[in-house]
């Protein structure tokens, strides 16, 4: 009987160490260690938080993408990275008493799976469409498979030169461009972006301007004790330009541009302007140098370089100016207090004609210079009397 009480007390001392082993066990503790970098360039990220589940502690990365869990309950664990701008990702862990887990985590940018834009399909004009009217009203369609906000950018060239026009910003799938060119072939393209994927172009499509009706002849007439430009075909078809409240006079057409400068009337001095075929989109280009002489009744000036410039008199200086208002340059300055009452540029800009006069518009003279202001050769000079009116030949003889 005692032997039994012994076997027993034996039993039940280890039953109890058995008992306190597990318990021991339970509540074992270790770590987890690991780093974040970004796929590919393996960059460390700062700032990623990392949690875990079953629920532990949350930290986040150091400046290296480095990251420590400590006393964490020995157990299987599912690791958490999440950063804004990043794919969430996930990685398994088993974690074991006074062990320590490494953990490595590349992350990708959320756009990795973001889809492109639908191509945009051109609807108007159509391709090699022809009489195109001004203004025109360019019309596209797309879309976003996955929802996001799209910008467009419509880009013009044409035939003419090397001229290339861009319109950007657009959140609408229409665009209206108002200031072309009568009779010109333009080309056009879309451009999509959605800020995430690179953008998507859209197909080049062609189309051809019509031409202006009504505006082979270009004169003035007087209304309300005004000069008034006026535009006509030559057979009964007859378009007012400018209005009757200002002043304008001395229409000049560029060849190349179809664009029509003039002379006005503002605040007492002659400024030069610009305006389409048609009237519309009328522009001061001169401003704290105007166009001034003897007499501006006779005063001319001349379109040069293909549309893009203008070369005009202010008293014995000669100027030259780019149609957008800007560049203003003295090119010429005449000798001996003379004035310049007309100027013509050649079609090749290489010879600019001038006519010379005193200051009551006599004592004239012809001459050509340069571009750049050289003197080339004397056409009349020595009269008496006054000269009006200077056209270089195509030949520029």
């Amino acid at each position: 009987m005692k032997n039994s009480n012994y076997i027993l007390a034996i039993f039940t001392v280890l039953l109890f160490s058995a008992c306190s082993e597990d318990t021991i066990d339970a509540l074992g503790t270790g770590s987890i260690v690991g780093t974040v970098v970004e796929e590919g360039s393996n960059e460390p990220i700062q700032n990623v938080r990392i949690s875990t589940n079953p629920a532990s502690s949350t930290v986040f990365t150091d400046e290296s993408g480095n990251f420590l869990l400590e006393d964490i309950s020995e157990g299987d664990y599912s690791i958490e990275a999440r950063k804004e701008g990043l794919l969430t990702q996930f990685e398994g862990a088993t974690v074991r008493t006074n062990t320590e887990v490494s953990v490595i985590f590349e992350l990708q940018p959320e756009s990795v799976n973001n889809r492109l834009p639908e191509v945009p399909r051109p609807s108007f004009p159509e391709d090699n469409a022809t009489d195109v009217a001004i203004p025109v009203q360019f019309t596209w369609s797309s879309g976003d498979p996955d929802g996001d906000a799209l910008v467009y950018e419509l880009e013009l060239r044409n035939s003419a030169n090397n001229d290339i026009r861009t319109f950007s910003n657009i959140t609408d799938t229409t665009y209206t461009v108002s200031d072309l060119n009568y009779g010109y072939k333009y080309f056009w393209q879309v451009k999509v972006s959605d800020s995430v994927n690179n953008p998507v172009l859209s197909p080049v499509y062609a189309f051809q301007t019509s031409e202006l009706s009504g505006g082979r002849y270009l004169y003035v007439k007087q209304m309300q004790n005004n000069n008034v430009i006026f535009s006509s075909n030559g057979e009964g078809n007859e378009i007012q330009l400018t209005s009757s409240n200002v002043n304008s006079f001395r229409p000049r057409r560029s060849s190349t541009t179809n664009k029509i400068a003039f002379l006005r009337s503002v605040g007492g001095r002659t400024q030069l302007f610009t305006m389409n075929a048609d009237g519309t989109n009328q522009f001061q280009v001169t401003s704290s140098i105007p166009v001034n002489g003897y007499d501006l009744e006779k005063v001319d000036f001349s379109w040069a370089n293909d549309g893009t410039t203008l070369v005009y008199p202010n008293f014995g200086d000669l100027y030259r100016v780019n149609v957008t208002g800007g560049g203003t340059q003295k090119i010429y300055n005449t000798p001996n207090g003379k004035f310049i009452t007309a100027v013509d540029v050649s079609e090749d800009d290489s010879t600019i004609a001038l006519l010379i006069n005193d200051p009551n518009g006599y004592n004239g003279s012809i001459y050509t210079i340069s571009p750049d202001g050289e003197f080339q050769n004397s056409v009349i000079s020595g009269v008496d009397g006054a000269l009006g009116g200077i056209d270089l030949s195509v030949d520029n003889r």
